[in-house]
């Protein structure tokens, strides 16, 4: 292994699925050493997942990387958003944590927007209209339903925030992660009493907000990790909030993020408020804005169409007459939280490929939609996309991509950006630069651009009728019936 031009970072995401470590050089943002580890998460009416297992990953991940985590002089969190962790007084966890695209809690969603003055109040003070993926939803979910874990529990934390307390000994969460609670206010920085109050949380219960650039704490001992006493742990933030430090946005640049969730958002200096909730108006991790919205059903869901049609994920035929929304998982966006899948236009002459790439419009089609709402009115709408996640490197996303929007698409050849965001955070905390500069330095979005083509209206058109027409029939829960 050659040697690093200048001290080593950590940069650590730790997803829904898995956690992930990355050892960067700072100076050159070489990627020194890697490790990843699985986690696993429960198929039942919910999404949940025993948050101690984030931290068996994360040291799994680090002895992956042998030596180099060793010698970083500086680590950081990445994790996934709104995953609702409960903490005893020793520590450890209540019960398993409810995830981001846990649904359970959409009837709280629906009563505390009407409880707290409507859509336009909420997104005014919070900068988002919750949806069931958010904290304080659960958190309204938890109480009705496990009374007896909210008496138990004495500290409530974020999934970046527990592995970051781990690492520290102090409770601090960041203000990217703290966005998409439902229980901080946008305008002033701080948690909302009178949301706090509504459910029944007490702020003390919650972690101290780091301000960005701020070091959050030090490696204290005996936490089993390769890392030395004294290391500087940054503040982490959520996902989306990392990969946009990985890819060191600019305002007004769009990123279309292609996971198991699909997520459209761009940086900006005004803070957003969208009443009609399409938009979220996150904070990002530098002291900016991120209006981010994101759909449940991503490359999961076509995924699993592919496997249901027995075609390889690729295996993509031209068609104009059919329409496949995957809500296989209720739906964030469009908000139908108790939706499922709907095909419309089935004839004979139907070809499974083009069920197949029908059901990569639909789901594109919901991206799309929400990117115009997060986008700046001023911003460039020639700019290139940029394309990322694991979907971002197949032909059929790509293709999907570029025809449905008209835009030039560029692919950064960089991996991991969430990760690699976080590391760019923890190289920050030893040279004094802005995070996203940091990545900007080391050529983060660097990637071939595939041309515009002439945006495919037609479909457009087509899905949005579907959707309009069959709205009623999407928002009924099938478990009621």
């Amino acid at each position: 292994m050659p040697a690093a031009e200048g001290p080593l970072v950590v940069g650590v995401d730790t997803s829904t699925q898995s956690t992930k470590a990355l050892v960067v050089d700072a100076a050159t943002g070489r990627i020194v050493a890697s490790g990843q580890a699985p986690h696993t998460v429960s198929s039942g009416a919910g999404r949940e997942s025993d948050p101690r297992q984030w931290w068996d990953a994360l040291g799994e991940a680090l002895h992956q990387c042998g030596d180099a985590a060793r010698e970083a002089a500086a680590v950081s969190i990445g994790g996934q958003q709104h995953g609702l962790v409960t903490l005893d007084a020793r520590g450890e966890p209540v019960r398993p944590a409810l995830l981001w695209n846990d649904v359970r809690s959409a009837p709280q969603a629906r009563r505390l927007i009407d409880e707290l003055g409507g859509p336009k109040s909420w997104a005014e003070r919070t900068g988002s209209v919750p949806s069931a993926s958010f904290t304080v939803t659960k958190w309204s979910w938890l109480a009705e339903n496990e009374p007896d874990a909210v008496r138990a529990t004495k500290a409530v934390r974020l999934p970046h925030d527990y592995l970051t307390e781990r690492l520290t000994g102090e409770g601090t969460t960041d203000r990217g992660d703290a966005s998409g609670t439902g229980w901080w206010a946008a305008g002033p920085e701080t948690y909302d009493e009178e949301t706090l109050a509504r459910v029944g949380l007490d702020p003390a219960l919650l972690p101290r907000v780091v301000r960005p650039s701020e070091v959050a704490g030090t490696v204290r001992d005996g936490h089993g990790l390769p890392f030395s006493k004294g290391t500087l742990v940054a503040a982490g933030t959520g996902d989306n909030a990392a990969a946009a430090l990985g890819l060191g946005l600019s305002p007004g640049v769009p990123v279309m993020s292609l996971g198991t969730s699909g997520t459209v958002y761009a940086v900006s200096q005004r803070r957003p408020a969208d009443p009609t909730g399409t938009v979220a108006g996150f904070a990002d991790a530098r002291g900016d804005w991120l209006p981010l919205a994101c759909t449940l059903n991503c490359t999961l869901a076509v995924d699993r169409v592919a496997t249901l049609l027995n075609l390889d994920r690729e295996a993509v035929e031209p068609g104009t007459g059919v329409t496949l929304l995957p809500f296989l998982d209720g739906e964030r966006t469009p908000n139908l939280p108790h939706s499922s899948g709907l095909l419309y236009g089935l004839r004979h002459d139907t070809t499974a490929g083009q069920l197949l790439q029908a059901a990569y419009d639909g789901a594109v089609h919901s991206l799309l939609g929400a990117l115009d709402l997060a986008l700046d009115a001023d911003a460039d709408p020639s700019a290139p996309l940029l394309l990322i996640g694991g979907g971002a490197r197949g032909a059929a996303w790509q293709q999907t991509v570029r025809r449905l929007s008209g835009r030039p698409v560029q692919i950064p050849e960089a991996r991991e950006l969430v990760a690699l965001g976080a590391a760019a955070q923890a190289a920050g905390l030893l040279t004094g630069e802005d995070a996203a500069a940091v990545a900007r330095r080391w050529n983060t979005a660097a990637g071939p651009v595939l041309d515009a083509v002439e945006r495919d209206d037609a479909t457009l058109s087509r899905i949005t009728g579907v959707l309009s027409d069959a709205a009623p029939l999407l928002e009924r829960n099938p478990d009621s019936r």
